[in-house]
Protein backbone atom coordinates (compact mmCIF):
# COMPACT_ATOMS: atom_id res chain seq x y z
CA UNK A 1 0.00 0.00 0.00
CA UNK A 2 1.37 3.36 -1.00
CA UNK A 3 1.89 5.94 1.71
CA UNK A 4 1.93 9.68 1.09
CA UNK A 5 3.63 12.20 3.34
CA UNK A 6 3.12 15.93 3.38
CA UNK A 7 6.08 17.98 4.45
CA UNK A 8 5.43 19.91 7.63
CA UNK A 9 6.04 23.63 7.45
CA UNK A 10 9.12 24.46 9.44
CA UNK A 11 8.58 27.46 11.68
CA UNK A 12 11.66 29.32 12.79
CA UNK A 13 11.93 32.28 15.10
CA UNK A 14 14.69 34.70 14.22
CA UNK A 15 16.83 35.25 17.25
CA UNK A 16 17.49 38.83 18.30
CA UNK A 17 21.12 39.41 19.19
CA UNK A 18 22.95 42.49 20.49
CA UNK A 19 26.09 43.59 18.65
CA UNK A 20 28.45 46.56 18.60
CA UNK A 21 29.77 47.91 15.31
CA UNK A 22 33.50 48.59 15.03
CA UNK A 23 33.93 49.49 11.36
CA UNK A 24 32.16 50.97 8.34
CA UNK A 25 32.36 49.34 4.93
CA UNK A 26 32.44 51.44 1.72
CA UNK A 27 28.71 50.88 1.18
CA UNK A 28 27.71 52.47 4.48
CA UNK A 29 27.12 49.20 6.32
CA UNK A 30 28.31 48.81 9.88
CA UNK A 31 30.63 45.85 10.45
CA UNK A 32 30.49 43.80 13.66
CA UNK A 33 31.76 40.34 14.58
CA UNK A 34 29.49 37.40 15.35
CA UNK A 35 30.59 33.80 15.81
CA UNK A 36 34.01 34.65 14.41
CA UNK A 37 32.90 36.20 11.12
CA UNK A 38 32.00 39.63 9.81
CA UNK A 39 28.41 40.72 10.28
CA UNK A 40 27.22 43.52 7.97
CA UNK A 41 24.37 45.72 9.20
CA UNK A 42 22.91 48.50 7.05
CA UNK A 43 22.38 51.77 8.86
CA UNK A 44 24.74 51.24 11.82
CA UNK A 45 27.94 53.20 12.43
CA UNK A 46 31.08 52.45 14.44
CA UNK A 47 30.56 52.72 18.22
CA UNK A 48 26.85 51.97 17.88
CA UNK A 49 25.21 48.98 19.55
CA UNK A 50 21.90 47.55 18.42
CA UNK A 51 19.53 44.65 18.69
CA UNK A 52 19.59 42.96 15.29
CA UNK A 53 18.21 39.94 13.48
CA UNK A 54 20.33 37.79 11.16
CA UNK A 55 18.86 37.95 7.65
CA UNK A 56 21.56 36.08 5.72
CA UNK A 57 24.25 33.68 6.86
CA UNK A 58 27.07 32.80 4.46
CA UNK A 59 30.24 30.82 5.01
CA UNK A 60 32.50 33.88 5.28
CA UNK A 61 30.08 36.56 6.48
CA UNK A 62 26.53 37.27 7.65
CA UNK A 63 24.01 40.09 7.25
CA UNK A 64 21.60 41.52 9.77
CA UNK A 65 18.78 44.03 10.09
CA UNK A 66 18.42 46.54 12.89
CA UNK A 67 15.46 46.09 15.22
CA UNK A 68 16.46 48.68 17.78
CA UNK A 69 19.48 50.98 17.90
CA UNK A 70 20.71 51.34 21.47
CA UNK A 71 22.91 54.42 21.09
CA UNK A 72 24.06 56.96 18.50
CA UNK A 73 27.60 57.40 17.24
CA UNK A 74 28.99 60.92 17.69
CA UNK A 75 29.59 60.81 13.92
CA UNK A 76 25.96 60.10 13.01
CA UNK A 77 24.47 63.03 11.10
CA UNK A 78 21.04 63.81 9.70
CA UNK A 79 20.91 62.98 5.97
CA UNK A 80 20.31 66.06 3.84
CA UNK A 81 18.28 64.22 1.22
CA UNK A 82 14.66 63.25 2.00
CA UNK A 83 15.07 60.27 -0.36
CA UNK A 84 18.02 58.80 1.56
CA UNK A 85 17.46 55.19 2.53
CA UNK A 86 15.08 54.62 -0.37
CA UNK A 87 17.03 55.96 -3.36
CA UNK A 88 19.97 53.80 -4.37
CA UNK A 89 22.20 56.75 -5.24
CA UNK A 90 23.84 57.44 -1.87
CA UNK A 91 24.65 55.00 0.90
CA UNK A 92 26.49 57.08 3.51
CA UNK A 93 24.63 60.33 4.13
CA UNK A 94 24.00 59.24 7.75
CA UNK A 95 27.77 59.23 8.40
CA UNK A 96 29.91 62.35 8.86
CA UNK A 97 32.17 63.14 5.92
CA UNK A 98 35.36 62.58 7.99
CA UNK A 99 34.08 59.11 8.94
CA UNK A 100 33.27 58.31 5.30
CA UNK A 101 36.75 59.35 4.24
CA UNK A 102 38.48 57.43 7.04
CA UNK A 103 36.59 54.25 6.18
CA UNK A 104 37.54 54.51 2.50
CA UNK A 105 41.11 55.36 3.44
CA UNK A 106 41.29 52.28 5.68
CA UNK A 107 39.79 50.04 2.96
CA UNK A 108 42.36 51.28 0.43
CA UNK A 109 45.19 50.84 2.92
CA UNK A 110 44.16 47.24 3.61
CA UNK A 111 44.03 46.38 -0.09
CA UNK A 112 47.33 48.05 -0.93
CA UNK A 113 49.05 46.90 2.30
CA UNK A 114 50.34 50.42 2.80
CA UNK A 115 49.35 53.60 4.56
CA UNK A 116 47.51 56.23 2.51
CA UNK A 117 49.57 59.41 2.18
CA UNK A 118 46.78 61.85 1.37
CA UNK A 119 43.09 62.30 0.74
CA UNK A 120 42.10 64.38 -2.27
CA UNK A 121 38.63 65.79 -1.65
CA UNK A 122 36.46 68.83 -2.26
CA UNK A 123 32.97 70.06 -1.32
CA UNK A 124 30.91 66.94 -0.42
CA UNK A 125 27.58 68.45 -1.54
CA UNK A 126 26.52 69.81 -4.91
CA UNK A 127 29.41 68.11 -6.68
CA UNK A 128 27.78 65.91 -9.37
CA UNK A 129 27.83 67.60 -12.76
CA UNK A 130 26.17 64.66 -14.51
CA UNK A 131 23.04 62.63 -13.73
CA UNK A 132 20.76 60.23 -15.57
CA UNK A 133 17.16 60.16 -14.36
CA UNK A 134 14.77 57.37 -15.30
CA UNK A 135 11.30 58.28 -16.59
CA UNK A 136 8.15 56.18 -16.18
CA UNK A 137 4.64 57.24 -17.18
CA UNK A 138 1.86 55.84 -15.00
CA UNK A 139 -1.38 55.58 -17.03
CA UNK A 140 -3.69 55.25 -14.00
CA UNK A 141 -2.58 58.46 -12.37
CA UNK A 142 -1.42 60.10 -15.62
CA UNK A 143 1.76 61.10 -13.80
CA UNK A 144 5.35 60.90 -14.97
CA UNK A 145 7.81 59.51 -12.48
CA UNK A 146 11.30 61.03 -12.72
CA UNK A 147 14.13 59.86 -10.54
CA UNK A 148 16.67 57.21 -9.63
CA UNK A 149 16.29 53.50 -8.93
CA UNK A 150 15.45 52.27 -5.47
CA UNK A 151 18.00 50.38 -3.40
CA UNK A 152 18.29 46.84 -4.82
CA UNK A 153 15.18 47.31 -6.98
CA UNK A 154 14.11 48.49 -10.42
CA UNK A 155 11.34 50.76 -9.10
CA UNK A 156 11.86 54.49 -9.49
CA UNK A 157 12.12 56.88 -6.56
CA UNK A 158 10.36 60.08 -7.60
CA UNK A 159 13.10 62.68 -7.08
CA UNK A 160 12.18 66.27 -6.26
CA UNK A 161 15.59 67.32 -5.00
CA UNK A 162 19.12 65.89 -5.01
CA UNK A 163 21.68 67.69 -2.82
CA UNK A 164 24.66 65.95 -4.44
CA UNK A 165 23.80 67.46 -7.84
CA UNK A 166 25.49 70.74 -8.71
CA UNK A 167 23.01 73.48 -7.72
CA UNK A 168 22.32 74.56 -11.30
CA UNK A 169 21.17 71.06 -12.26
CA UNK A 170 19.21 70.51 -9.05
CA UNK A 171 17.38 73.80 -9.64
CA UNK A 172 16.20 72.48 -13.04
CA UNK A 173 14.36 69.47 -11.58
CA UNK A 174 10.91 71.02 -10.80
CA UNK A 175 10.57 72.82 -14.13
CA UNK A 176 11.93 69.82 -16.04
CA UNK A 177 9.41 67.51 -14.41
CA UNK A 178 6.57 69.90 -15.30
CA UNK A 179 7.75 70.24 -18.90
CA UNK A 180 8.10 66.49 -19.50
CA UNK A 181 4.79 65.68 -17.80
CA UNK A 182 2.98 68.10 -20.13
CA UNK A 183 4.31 66.47 -23.30
CA UNK A 184 1.81 64.51 -25.38
CA UNK A 185 4.45 61.79 -25.72
CA UNK A 186 5.13 61.55 -21.97
CA UNK A 187 4.38 57.81 -22.03
CA UNK A 188 7.12 57.28 -24.63
CA UNK A 189 10.02 58.78 -22.67
CA UNK A 190 12.84 56.55 -21.43
CA UNK A 191 15.26 58.71 -19.45
CA UNK A 192 16.76 62.16 -19.29
CA UNK A 193 20.44 63.00 -18.80
CA UNK A 194 21.62 66.30 -17.36
CA UNK A 195 25.20 67.51 -17.72
CA UNK A 196 26.76 70.78 -16.59
CA UNK A 197 29.55 71.77 -18.96
CA UNK A 198 31.69 74.80 -18.19
CA UNK A 199 29.77 76.72 -20.86
CA UNK A 200 26.35 75.78 -19.52
CA UNK A 201 23.98 72.87 -18.89
CA UNK A 202 22.78 70.38 -21.47
CA UNK A 203 20.02 67.80 -21.57
CA UNK A 204 19.64 64.53 -23.49
CA UNK A 205 16.09 63.18 -23.75
CA UNK A 206 15.64 59.54 -24.73
CA UNK A 207 12.29 58.86 -26.39
CA UNK A 208 10.99 55.60 -27.84
CA UNK A 209 8.50 57.03 -30.34
CA UNK A 210 8.68 60.06 -32.68
CA UNK A 211 7.92 63.34 -30.93
CA UNK A 212 5.03 65.46 -32.24
CA UNK A 213 5.92 68.91 -33.55
CA UNK A 214 4.14 70.51 -30.57
CA UNK A 215 6.30 68.52 -28.13
CA UNK A 216 9.50 69.54 -29.92
CA UNK A 217 8.42 73.18 -29.80
CA UNK A 218 7.66 72.91 -26.08
CA UNK A 219 11.07 71.36 -25.43
CA UNK A 220 12.77 74.09 -27.45
CA UNK A 221 10.99 76.79 -25.42
CA UNK A 222 12.07 75.03 -22.22
CA UNK A 223 15.69 74.88 -23.38
CA UNK A 224 15.72 78.57 -24.34
CA UNK A 225 14.11 79.73 -21.09
CA UNK A 226 16.66 77.78 -19.02
CA UNK A 227 19.69 78.48 -21.27
CA UNK A 228 20.00 74.76 -21.82
CA UNK A 229 21.49 72.90 -24.80
CA UNK A 230 19.02 70.19 -25.86
CA UNK A 231 19.65 66.85 -27.56
CA UNK A 232 17.07 64.25 -28.52
CA UNK A 233 17.89 60.54 -28.55
CA UNK A 234 15.33 58.62 -30.65
CA UNK A 235 17.68 55.63 -30.45
CA UNK A 236 20.39 54.76 -27.96
CA UNK A 237 23.23 55.51 -30.39
CA UNK A 238 21.70 58.59 -32.09
CA UNK A 239 21.78 62.19 -30.87
CA UNK A 240 19.84 64.99 -32.55
CA UNK A 241 20.82 68.49 -31.38
CA UNK A 242 17.85 70.89 -31.20
CA UNK A 243 19.60 73.83 -29.61
CA UNK A 244 23.25 73.08 -29.04
CA UNK A 245 26.64 74.63 -28.52
CA UNK A 246 29.73 72.38 -28.34
CA UNK A 247 30.07 71.58 -24.61
CA UNK A 248 33.48 71.90 -23.01
CA UNK A 249 35.17 71.74 -19.62
CA UNK A 250 38.59 72.72 -18.32
CA UNK A 251 41.40 70.39 -17.29
CA UNK A 252 44.67 71.85 -16.09
CA UNK A 253 43.58 75.24 -17.42
CA UNK A 254 42.96 73.86 -20.95
CA UNK A 255 39.60 73.72 -22.70
CA UNK A 256 38.44 70.20 -23.65
CA UNK A 257 35.45 69.87 -25.97
CA UNK A 258 33.32 66.75 -25.57
CA UNK A 259 30.19 65.16 -26.96
CA UNK A 260 27.19 64.97 -24.59
CA UNK A 261 27.62 61.25 -23.97
CA UNK A 262 31.41 61.23 -23.68
CA UNK A 263 32.84 60.25 -20.32
CA UNK A 264 33.96 63.17 -18.19
CA UNK A 265 34.77 63.05 -14.49
CA UNK A 266 31.57 63.73 -12.55
CA UNK A 267 33.33 65.70 -9.78
CA UNK A 268 35.03 68.69 -11.41
CA UNK A 269 36.77 70.00 -8.27
CA UNK A 270 38.36 66.63 -7.48
CA UNK A 271 39.29 66.15 -11.15
CA UNK A 272 41.22 69.42 -11.16
CA UNK A 273 43.15 68.38 -8.04
CA UNK A 274 43.69 64.86 -9.41
CA UNK A 275 45.24 66.15 -12.65
CA UNK A 276 47.47 68.62 -10.79
CA UNK A 277 48.62 65.91 -8.36
CA UNK A 278 49.37 63.43 -11.16
CA UNK A 279 51.53 66.01 -12.93
CA UNK A 280 53.36 66.84 -9.72
CA UNK A 281 53.97 63.17 -8.89
CA UNK A 282 55.32 62.41 -12.37
CA UNK A 283 57.67 65.40 -12.02
CA UNK A 284 57.54 66.01 -15.76
CA UNK A 285 60.66 67.70 -17.15
CA UNK A 286 60.90 69.73 -20.39
CA UNK A 287 62.86 66.93 -22.12
CA UNK A 288 60.60 64.03 -20.99
CA UNK A 289 58.68 61.68 -23.28
CA UNK A 290 55.39 60.76 -21.58
CA UNK A 291 52.84 58.03 -22.39
CA UNK A 292 49.18 58.31 -21.33
CA UNK A 293 47.30 55.01 -21.59
CA UNK A 294 43.48 54.86 -21.61
CA UNK A 295 43.74 58.57 -22.32
CA UNK A 296 40.14 59.29 -23.37
CA UNK A 297 39.86 62.72 -24.94
CA UNK A 298 42.95 64.06 -23.17
CA UNK A 299 41.99 64.85 -19.56
CA UNK A 300 45.59 64.15 -18.47
CA UNK A 301 47.27 64.06 -21.90
CA UNK A 302 46.90 67.72 -22.77
CA UNK A 303 48.02 69.13 -19.39
CA UNK A 304 51.02 66.76 -19.61
CA UNK A 305 51.85 68.18 -23.04
CA UNK A 306 52.27 71.65 -21.53
CA UNK A 307 55.25 70.38 -19.54
CA UNK A 308 56.87 67.57 -21.54
CA UNK A 309 58.89 67.45 -24.74
CA UNK A 310 56.36 65.04 -26.25
CA UNK A 311 53.29 63.09 -25.14
CA UNK A 312 51.58 60.08 -26.68
CA UNK A 313 47.96 59.36 -25.77
CA UNK A 314 46.63 55.86 -26.45
CA UNK A 315 42.94 54.95 -26.30
CA UNK A 316 40.81 51.98 -27.34
CA UNK A 317 37.78 54.06 -28.46
CA UNK A 318 38.31 55.66 -31.88
CA UNK A 319 35.82 58.51 -31.30
CA UNK A 320 37.72 59.62 -28.19
CA UNK A 321 41.01 59.56 -30.09
CA UNK A 322 39.49 61.91 -32.67
CA UNK A 323 38.23 64.16 -29.88
CA UNK A 324 41.69 64.18 -28.28
CA UNK A 325 43.27 65.24 -31.59
CA UNK A 326 40.66 67.98 -31.95
CA UNK A 327 41.31 69.23 -28.42
CA UNK A 328 45.09 69.27 -28.97
CA UNK A 329 44.63 71.36 -32.12
CA UNK A 330 42.22 73.78 -30.43
CA UNK A 331 44.67 74.29 -27.57
CA UNK A 332 47.58 74.71 -30.05
CA UNK A 333 49.53 71.81 -28.57
CA UNK A 334 51.75 70.36 -31.29
CA UNK A 335 53.88 67.99 -29.19
CA UNK A 336 51.09 65.48 -28.51
CA UNK A 337 49.84 62.64 -30.69
CA UNK A 338 46.92 60.28 -30.15
CA UNK A 339 46.63 56.67 -31.31
CA UNK A 340 43.76 54.21 -31.44
CA UNK A 341 45.08 50.85 -30.23
CA UNK A 342 43.92 47.63 -28.60
CA UNK A 343 45.67 47.99 -25.25
CA UNK A 344 45.55 44.26 -24.65
CA UNK A 345 48.07 43.84 -27.47
CA UNK A 346 51.78 44.53 -27.12
CA UNK A 347 51.92 48.27 -27.74
CA UNK A 348 55.70 48.27 -27.21
CA UNK A 349 56.02 47.06 -30.82
CA UNK A 350 54.30 50.15 -32.22
CA UNK A 351 56.52 52.70 -34.04
CA UNK A 352 55.57 55.44 -31.58
CA UNK A 353 56.95 53.34 -28.69
CA UNK A 354 60.37 52.63 -30.19
CA UNK A 355 62.15 55.47 -28.37
CA UNK A 356 60.67 54.53 -25.00
CA UNK A 357 59.14 56.81 -22.38
CA UNK A 358 60.45 58.49 -19.25
CA UNK A 359 57.07 58.64 -17.50
CA UNK A 360 53.77 56.75 -17.94
CA UNK A 361 50.27 57.52 -16.70
CA UNK A 362 47.34 55.11 -16.96
CA UNK A 363 43.68 55.58 -16.05
CA UNK A 364 41.85 52.34 -16.92
CA UNK A 365 38.21 51.37 -16.41
CA UNK A 366 37.00 49.24 -13.48
CA UNK A 367 38.45 46.05 -14.98
CA UNK A 368 41.91 47.50 -14.54
CA UNK A 369 44.83 46.86 -16.89
CA UNK A 370 46.14 43.31 -16.36
CA UNK A 371 47.16 42.94 -20.00
CA UNK A 372 49.03 46.24 -20.00
CA UNK A 373 51.29 45.94 -16.96
CA UNK A 374 53.95 43.79 -18.67
CA UNK A 375 54.08 46.26 -21.56
CA UNK A 376 54.71 49.10 -19.10
CA UNK A 377 57.49 47.06 -17.48
CA UNK A 378 59.08 46.50 -20.92
CA UNK A 379 59.08 50.25 -21.55
CA UNK A 380 60.89 50.73 -18.20
CA UNK A 381 59.78 54.28 -17.33
CA UNK A 382 61.29 56.03 -14.31
CA UNK A 383 57.84 56.77 -12.85
CA UNK A 384 54.32 55.42 -13.29
CA UNK A 385 51.11 57.02 -12.03
CA UNK A 386 48.12 54.67 -11.94
CA UNK A 387 44.69 56.32 -11.50
CA UNK A 388 42.09 53.77 -10.42
CA UNK A 389 38.32 53.59 -9.98
CA UNK A 390 38.50 50.07 -8.52
CA UNK A 391 40.92 49.38 -5.64
CA UNK A 392 40.68 45.60 -6.09
CA UNK A 393 42.02 45.69 -9.66
CA UNK A 394 44.56 48.34 -8.66
CA UNK A 395 45.93 46.02 -5.96
CA UNK A 396 46.11 43.16 -8.46
CA UNK A 397 47.83 45.19 -11.18
CA UNK A 398 50.28 46.73 -8.69
CA UNK A 399 51.78 43.33 -7.98
CA UNK A 400 53.33 43.21 -11.46
CA UNK A 401 55.12 46.53 -11.01
CA UNK A 402 56.26 45.66 -7.49
CA UNK A 403 57.65 42.33 -8.71
CA UNK A 404 59.55 44.18 -11.46
CA UNK A 405 61.38 46.35 -8.95
CA UNK A 406 59.11 49.38 -8.73
CA UNK A 407 58.15 50.76 -5.34
CA UNK A 408 55.10 52.72 -4.24
CA UNK A 409 56.15 56.27 -3.35
CA UNK A 410 52.73 57.90 -2.91
CA UNK A 411 49.18 56.60 -2.39
CA UNK A 412 46.13 58.88 -2.41
CA UNK A 413 42.44 58.24 -1.85
CA UNK A 414 40.27 60.30 -4.20
CA UNK A 415 36.91 61.18 -2.65
CA UNK A 416 35.34 61.54 -6.09
CA UNK A 417 31.86 60.42 -4.98
CA UNK A 418 31.08 61.50 -1.39
CA UNK A 419 28.21 59.66 0.36
CA UNK A 420 28.57 56.65 -1.95
CA UNK A 421 30.50 53.38 -1.93
CA UNK A 422 32.73 54.38 -4.86
CA UNK A 423 36.40 54.36 -3.90
CA UNK A 424 38.90 55.92 -6.30
CA UNK A 425 42.63 56.23 -5.80
CA UNK A 426 45.96 57.16 -7.33
CA UNK A 427 49.40 55.60 -6.89
CA UNK A 428 52.91 56.72 -7.79
CA UNK A 429 55.41 53.96 -8.60
CA UNK A 430 59.13 54.68 -8.99
CA UNK A 431 61.75 52.38 -10.49
CA UNK A 432 64.48 51.47 -8.01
Amino acid sequence: MAQFYSAKRRVTTRQIITVTVNDLDPFGQGVARHHGKALFIAGLLPQESAEVVITGDKKQYAQAQVKRRLNDSPERVTPRCPHFGICGGCQQQHASVPLQQRSKQAALSRLMKREVDEIIAAEPWGYRRRARLSLNYQPKTQRLQMGFRKISASDIVDIHQCPVLVPRLEALLPALRECLTDLKSARHLGHVELVLADNGPLMILRHTAPLPVADKEKLERFSHSHDLALYLAPQSEILEPLTANQPWYQSGGLRLAFSPRDFIQVNDAVNQQMVATALAWLDVKPDDRVLDLFCGMGNFTLPLAQRAASVVGVEGVAALVAKGQQNAAQNELHNVTFFHENLEEDVTQQPWAQHGFDKILLDPARAGAPGVMQHIIKLAPERVVYVSCNPATLARDSEALLAAGYQIQRLAMLDMFPHTGHLESMVLFERQ
